[in-house]
């Protein structure tokens, strides 16, 4: 549908607009004659939006929008081309923006629903953390300050609780920043141009979970030969961000699936990858410059699964690769070191466990102790003999548990974060330290223990 709205990026521009998503009593619109990355939200009853003929019925004339991508000469006959036979909202369908409230009567600590004006397509949980006469700050709960902002006590962008609820739209849950990067020199597959990929950002986020996943998949729609093709191998989700493609002389949406966490980007994104065949594309850690990418007989065969770039490689020489070399007083813990002998976890779209950093060798040897100890008196347990990417989070739970004793108190964190057997085979030292709050001693010692589980050692 058309309709004619307020330029956000130059109000005193009125322009033609056309609807490409709805959710709730929000509005998705882009601008004729702009690109797809400046789309904006509006509610239904917004006085910013009008039918299509208000802005001549009094007196004014519907402009180009900022960053037009035409000669302005070119305007008159674009404006002209993009109404003949198009789509027009009906005047009965838009509504009396509401009055503004005569009083400011927000109070500290008051919960609400607040758009999120970073990633204005979500709605989230929010707290007022100050108020300053007419102003509030809107602080997003679980998130530190990252997405605050002041504005109006009667702002549109504020909502009571429960408004997501009875209005149909998605209230998003608070969460972590993830973070994905991209192998810009791994293989790209036949159905992405390498040298598009090339000029992709080195990583998408730190965001949450639906923006990261939401600038990934965009990343691969906008560098396919054919973006018909990737956009084939999508389904339409429910509560997530919205991707477009342009095919067949037409644009596109999709609404991509609502995530929360980095485990299911890294699933959904690894799905994405297989069909596109370019596996080792995305990582949730930084790929240096040497990384190569395994062919798909490679993958397949050795891992099956699992993005090479987010497993690590820690084989049976654990103990000796942690011990103080006797020829350098200031030995560290290099990731070189802790790569095992055997073939398969030689490839290398497989990268080790610890960080490149050193540690003082009383925390090595302090590591290798810890790691040797509860291995050796842990009994046989229920889970020997069952494929781990099928364990359910109980099943990881109990897996920690019986890792070492010590482990106890951490395995509800598992619980926390929806951890099960395909997350598990996932995650390193640094993740669980960023994302989970665990110190590096447990960090290591669990990463230790998961990759005996992957070598068939548990």
């Amino acid at each position: 549908m058309k309709l004619e709205a307020q330029d956000p990026r130059n109000t005193t521009s009125t322009c033609i607009a056309t609807v490409v998503g709805l959710t709730g009593a929000r509005l998705r619109l882009r601008l004729d004659g702009s690109d797809n990355k400046n789309d904006f939200w509006r509610l239904v009853d917004s006085a910013e939006i009008q039918p299509i003929g208000n802005c001549e019925k009094n007196g004014g004339m519907l402009q180009p929008p900022l960053g037009f991508r035409l000669n302005a000469s070119s305007w008159p006959m674009f404006l002209l081309k993009t109404l003949n036979g198009a789509e027009m909202a009906p005047i009965r369908i838009f509504h009396k923006e509401p009055p503004s409230p005569s009083h400011n009567f927000f109070k500290m600590g008051m919960k609400l629903e607040a758009v999120d004006r970073k990633n204005p397509h979500f709605i989230c949980p929010a707290t007022i953390g100050e108020v300053r006469g007419s102003e509030v700050l809107v602080t997003f709960d679980g998130w530190r300050g990252a997405f605050d902002y002041w504005c109006r006590f009667d702002s549109r962008d504020i909502f009571p609780v429960g408004w997501c609820s009875l209005t149909g739209d998605n209230l998003q849950p608070p969460g972590t920043k993830v973070c994905i990067y991209l192998n810009k020199n791994g293989s790209t597959g036949p159905h992405l141009d390498k040298k598009k990929v090339q000029q992709l950002p080195d990583h998408f986020g730190p965001a949450r979970a639906s923006v990261v996943l939401q600038q990934a998949v965009q990343a691969c729609i906008d560098c396919a030969y054919h973006q018909k093709t990737v956009f084939s191998f999508l389904k339409q989700g429910h509560g997530g961000a919205v991707i477009s493609a342009v095919f067949d002389r037409e644009q596109h949406t999709l609404n991509l699936p609502a995530v929360n966490s980095i485990t299911y980007v890294l699933r959904f994104l690894e799905k994405l990858c297989h069909n596109l065949r370019s596996d080792n594309l995305f990582g949730n850690q930084p790929f240096t410059q040497t990384h190569l990418s395994l062919s798909t007989t490679e993958y397949s065969h050795s891992h099956d699964r699992y993005l090479p770039g987010e497993t690590f490689a820690l084989g049976n020489s654990l103990a000796r690769s942690l011990e103080p070399h006797s020829d350098s007083m200031d030995s560290t813990l290099n990731p070189t070191n802790l790569v095992s002998t055997s073939q398969n976890l030689r490839n290398p779209g497989y990268r080790p466990l610890l960080p490149s950093c050193g540690l003082p060798l009383s925390t090595a040897s302090a590591v290798r102790r810890l790691c040797s100890r509860g291995s050796d008196r842990r009994d046989a347990s229920r889970l020997s003999g069952r494929d781990p990417s099928s364990w359910t989070v109980e099943d990881v739970m109990q897996f920690v548990r019986e890792a070492d004793p010590q482990f106890g108190p951490h395995a509800d964190l598992f619980r926390k974060h929806e951890i099960d057997g395909k997350a598990l085979l996932l995650l390193r030292s640094d993740t669980m330290m960023k994302y989970m709050g665990l110190k590096l001693g447990p960090a290591l010692k669990l990463c230790y223990h998961i990759d005996r589980l992957k070598q068939g050692k548990f």
